[in-house]
């Protein structure tokens, strides 16, 4: 049965906290990938950032509801998700956007799993990790590259 460390890609390319968002589209352009893992300054994985991110970075701003009774206002969206959403509108690096809860898998996942994971998650960018030690990357074209194989 294959596993993780069969299909992944050894060379993962990541990024920091500080990267700018013209920066990190360039190097997912260039390198023709997904996404890239946001690593801090010991190089552990604190997070991941893909073109959906930079995808939803562009779209229109919504503006919550509000609702005015006497000199009260009140929202009718939660103020915190209108607060996050106006730090992705105004995003200028990676810190701004990039997701904090990283879905990963350890060398030995079967690929089965590991195709479970990208179709119910939605996530199609998965680092593979030998505990703490990020060793590879596995994105839905190697999954893809595999199943056809």
């Amino acid at each position: 049965m294959l596993t993780a460390c069969d299909i992944m890609t050894t060379g993962v390319i990541t990024v920091k906290k500080e990267t700018s968002i013209k920066e990190l589209a360039k190097i997912l352009y260039d390198n023709n990938i997904n996404g890239v893992p946001v690593v801090d300054d010991k190089g552990f994985v604190i997070g991941i950032i893909c073109e959906s991110d930079l995808i939803r970075k562009d779209k229109k701003l919504h503006i919550p509801t509000v609702v005015a009774v006497f000199d009260a206002v009140f929202y009718i969206e939660n103020p915190k998700k209108f607060e996050k959403e106006i730090q992705r509108f105004n995003a200028t690096t990676v810190n701004d956007l990039y997701t904090e809860k990283v879905v990963t898998v350890a060398e030995k996942t079967p690929i089965d799993e590991i195709a479970t994971i990208m179709t119910e998650k939605k996530i199609y960018t998965i680092p593979v990790m030998d505990g703490e030690r990020l060793v590879g990357i596995i994105g839905k074209a190697d999954l893809i590259r595999t199943l056809v194989s």
